[in-house]
């Protein structure tokens, strides 16, 4: 077929198979780094090579309205750069093979590039890999238990599940109260985009008795991909009543006399714990978890801890339940669920569950909260 002779010369007559071939935008085919000419203008740049290249924009070429079709195929990423010209975009100007979209000049010195068909997975490793499906669809799904790195080969989308340490039960000095179920870690769940390099994973311990959970992160540069730590639940250091925590889920509020200090706390990132009793035995409430809030205790019975996150679409069918409040203390009650540990039990590691609060009077055995997991898949 024959290519049209663009751009058309005034006093030019075109052929009809020139005519007819109107519609095939003329090709620029690259093989190395290249900077845009004036004569691109309506054209596609097809950029294929293995390694990484970059096709930069200056200004001064083209005008207001002009635009160039940018093209990858090849196996490395390809990305459009701001020579003296400014160049924005909702998505990324990072093309891994087979992206790419229309650069539109808005003057003689801006343009915006609008990604075709929106933005692809990358590649990843790291943590323990494993094949999954979701809807139908293959993943590669990188699991973190303990700090480690995510190794991205290829930029692209990514999703990502981070959840924070789970909080501790609270102190109990009080010979004749019960402390609060510990919240559990937040929840975050997000698809981001992520350039080729390498990211610090960063898994938040679950809270010792008495101590508030810590973050976890996928680097600190996201912090949409932070997931707080699990509130402490309350307590009685023998005095006073301790305050149950906020962070991500709060903890419970302990079996106490003085009012304010046995209400939960408010879930920061997540949801309230249940409140704490001042009827005989004082029983304390259940932490609250990333699905709900904890239940409040009664009598001598111990909240619930607030419900989880069912995870098992994302982790691709096998059951996985996390980030559970843990169980009011009482001489009863105070169940735990996924992840969360019932009343003188700790969390389950990399859960985010909250530790339950004690078990029984003149005890301070509230369990530790588990220690938080980081997932990312993508798409096979």
């Amino acid at each position: 077929m024959a290519t049209t002779p663009y751009p058309f010369v005034a006093g030019s007559v075109l052929t009809a198979s020139e005519l007819n071939s109107t519609f095939n935008v003329p090709v620029n085919n690259q093989t190395a780094n290249y900077v845009l000419v004036a004569s691109d203008g309506g054209k596609r740049v097809v950029m294929d090579n293995a390694g990484s290249t970059t096709i930069t924009v200056n200004t001064g070429l083209f005008s207001a309205g002009d635009s160039v079709w940018i093209h990858n195929i090849g196996a490395g990423t390809c990305t459009i750069t701001a020579g003296t010209a400014t160049v924005t975009t909702s998505g990324s100007l990072a093309l891994t093979q087979w992206g790419g979209g229309s650069l539109y000049f808005t003057s003689a010195s801006a343009a915006i590039f609008f990604p075709a068909g929106g933005i692809s997975y990358g590649v990843a490793t790291g943590g323990s890999s494993s094949s999954i499906t979701d809807g139908g669809i293959a993943y590669t799904l990188l699991t973190f238990s303990t700090d480690g790195n995510l190794v991205v080969s290829k930029a692209g989308l990514f999703d990502c599940l981070v959840v924070g340490g789970g909080g501790g039960g609270g102190n109990q000095f009080n010979l004749n109260a019960y402390s609060g179920g510990g919240g559990a870690g937040a929840v975050t769940l997000s698809t981001v985009y992520l350039a080729a390099a390498t990211y610090a994973i960063d898994i938040g311990a679950g809270g010792a008795l008495g101590a508030n959970g810590l973050p976890s992160r996928l680097d600190t540069a996201f912090t949409t991909l932070t997931a707080t730590g699990g509130g402490l639940g309350g307590g009685h250091d023998g005095t006073t009543g301790i305050q149950a925590q906020s962070r991500g889920n709060g903890g419970g509020g302990p079996g106490s006399p003085i009012a304010t200090n046995r209400t939960g706390a408010v879930g920061a990132q997540g949801y309230n714990g249940g409140n704490g009793t001042s009827t005989t035995g004082q029983a304390g409430g259940g932490g609250g978890g990333a699905g709900g809030n904890g239940g409040n205790g009664s009598g001598t019975a111990g909240g619930a801890g607030g419900t989880g996150y069912t995870a098992t679409s994302f982790v691709g069918g096998s059951t996985t339940e996390i980030a559970g409040g843990g169980g009011g203390g009482g001489a009863s009650g105070g169940t735990g669920t996924f992840g969360g540990g019932s009343r003188g039990a700790s969390g389950t590691a990399n859960t985010g569950g909250g530790g339950g609060g004690n078990s029984a009077t003149g005890s301070n055995n509230s369990g530790a909260g588990g220690s938080g997991v980081v997932y990312v898949r993508f798409k096979s």
